[in-house]
């Protein structure tokens, strides 16, 4: 590892076993009484002197994404020992995103705080964050932000690819395509059944650029992987290696005491924000970058994320946005092969994980092959950059449209209204035969925000309804305060800002109203005057969600709205310092 200026010489800082002490009032009685503990263990003094190395443990029966984690944890361990350190591993918390009600997005903030806290709490010199499903890589991006360790992120990988009819298929853009089709009547119920055994063939996280992907993509960008820790699948035996040198090079982190505040500056946001447009990634990828950039006291500046948009084309060809899976951008170079191609725009000085900058790095990977998965800026498969940020008098605080997996055709639309006050209403009536609604109107889903679900749910993929499904139509504009699946698809606008459980004007909108979209103009607006909205708010002022006890209540009076990441108030750093990107 390269020499990092750094206080490595400081002696004055505990380290190891005797880093952050209980308290007994005598700090010799607290080492003494702590090393007798751990040598019931059968550890001895010298195992005891190393520097420490921290593992966080996400296993659990519940979370397949992170089905691997035990084989992780022995690799990174056996790294962590090759490079001279005592690898500890902890249990967290563990989310799994179709396992957890209302919401992953509810617990993301808890797990941030239990990995915080743990780190805080327990002798590390160093932190390996291994998680994957969606929620889990922000959350522990988040809370070693705060804690301020030296701290490497390593993915579970992304699941393999399976089978049905000679069709390649994978979770999750594939689960729901043939769910759509068995809702339009084109598939029977034996034929879903059948798909079902096939969608997921591995453990691992879903195998196209949903949240997971774009996560793990991301923390690479950031300068928080080892490189190429992004693509490999979680089966394989590169993912094993990566993991191994994830332990190497968090003990070497340690030595040499290259912080995460080091890593996590505003030219690391900035490329990742570049890389997030290029992916065609999860819109939930801006709303974990804002919550993480916050906990070292940046804002995600929203509209230079729109410019950079204009000028930073779609060039991974994977699914929704375009056709190939995790498995083969892994094949093709994975992120190196993505950021040669991107180097001209990205802030090559930004420093990672392995005390080089990116820069360096890019040039270590060597000069790249021919592959087909990732284009090149002159032939890319979509023209800008796939999410873009709307604005207008229903979403003063911006909305996000993924235009990359959008209908062309509807990016430009003026529709009536069709409006269902909240998820119940959804499925009591989206069904229905006696529904009014045509081609040609826009479905709006109210009270799916931070506050209104609550934890801001990925319900924002409204389905086609039924009775429109079975006459063929695939797509619709649909609005709603909500979240969607990176791996879902369709002309949907999210995130509206403020949320209408808070009163929003989101809330006053009415079924027969009209409705504006304009992506080329980034307009989302309420043809309605403020008079008539005003006249709405005063005659149906909104109450917003309370709860009498627990984590409930603690969530619904801190939480924040998406454009500052749906983090807690309080768990943002005290003083913001500064933009990303600076210019």
């Amino acid at each position: 590892m390269p020499k990092v200026s750094r206080a490595a010489s400081d002696d004055s800082v505990p380290q190891g076993m005797r880093k952050g002490l209980t308290s007994y009032g005598d700090q010799g009685f607290s080492l003494f009484l702590r090393k007798a503990f751990i040598k019931g263990a059968g550890y001895t003094d010298a195992a005891l002197d190393r520097p420490v190395i921290g593992i966080t443990d996400t296993a659990s029966a519940y979370n397949p994404c992170h089905g691997n984690a035990p084989q992780l944890v022995e690799a990174v361990k056996r790294g962590v020992l090759l490079a001279g350190g005592l690898p500890m591993p902890f249990p967290t918390i563990s989310i799994h995103e179709s396992f957890t009600a209302p919401t992953s997005m509810f617990l993301r903030n808890l797990m941030s705080i239990d990995t915080e806290e743990m780190i805080r709490a327990q002798p590390m010199d160093a932190v390996v964050l291994i998680g994957g499903c969606d929620k889990t890589v922000p959350a522990q991006l988040m809370g070693a932000a705060s804690a301020g360790i030296p701290a490497i992120q390593l993915v579970t990988g992304s699941m393999l690819t399976g089978s049905h009819r000679s069709e390649r298929v994978g979770a999750c853009t594939d689960c729901r395509r043939y769910w759509a089709r068995f809702r339009a009547g084109e598939i029977d119920a034996e034929e879903t059944a059948d798909v079902n055994n096939q969608l997921v063939a591995s453990v691992g996280t879903c195998s196209v650029m949903g949240t997971a992907s774009t996560m793990a993509c991301i923390a690479e960008a950031l300068g928080m992987t080892v490189p190429g820790g992004a693509s490999a699948p979680a089966v394989t035996a590169d993912r094993i290696r990566i993991a191994e040198e994830s332990g190497t090079l968090a003990a070497q982190i340690a030595q040499h005491r290259l912080t995460i505040d080091k890593i996590l500056t505003p030219a690391a946001f900035e490329n990742a924000m570049r890389v997030l447009l290029a992916i065609g990634g999860s819109t939930n990828g801006i709303v974990h970058l804002t919550a993480i950039a916050g906990r070292v006291g940046l804002e995600i500046d929203l509209q230079a994320l729109d410019r950079m948009g204009r000028e930073t084309p779609v060039l991974l060809d994977l699914k929704p946005s375009g056709q190939h899976y995790m498995e083969d951008f892994h094949r093709a170079g994975g992120m190196m092969t993505l950021l040669r191609e991107l180097k001209p725009m990205l802030r090559l000085e930004a420093l990672t994980v392995t005390g080089r900058t990116l820069g360096e790095e890019i040039e270590r990977a060597g000069a790249g092959f021919e592959q087909n998965v990732v284009r090149s800026l002159r032939n890319p498969i979509y023209p800008q950059g796939g999410i873009a940020v709307l604005r207008g008098n229903l979403a003063p605080g911006g909305a996000i449209i993924k235009q990359s997996a959008a209908d062309a055709k509807l990016m430009e639309h003026e529709g009536r209204a069709v409006v269902f006050e909240n998820t119940e209403d959804l499925v009591a009536r989206i069904d229905s035969d006696e529904l009014d609604v045509t081609p040609h109107d826009i479905l709006v889903l109210k009270n799916i925000g931070p506050k209104g679900a609550p934890g801001m749910p990925e319900a924002g993929y409204i389905p086609i309804p039924r009775k429109l499904a079975r006459a063929g139509v695939k797509d619709l504009v649909r609005i709603s305060d909500g979240r969607m699946s990176g791996t879902a698809f369709g002309t949907i606008v999210l995130h509206v800002t403020p949320e209408s459980a808070i009163g929003g004007p989101l809330a006053h909108v009415r079924s027969g109203d009209r409705i504006r979209l304009s992506v080329a103009a980034r307009e989302i607006s309420l043809l309605v005057s403020d008079d008539e909205l005003a006249r709405r708010a005063h005659e149906n002022p909104v109450t917003q969600p309370r709860a009498d006890r627990g984590y409930l209540k603690l969530f619904l009076e801190t939480v924040t709205q998406a454009d500052q990441g749906v983090d807690f108030d309080f768990m943002r750093a005290p003083t913001m310092t500064g933009k990303a990107p600076e210019r």
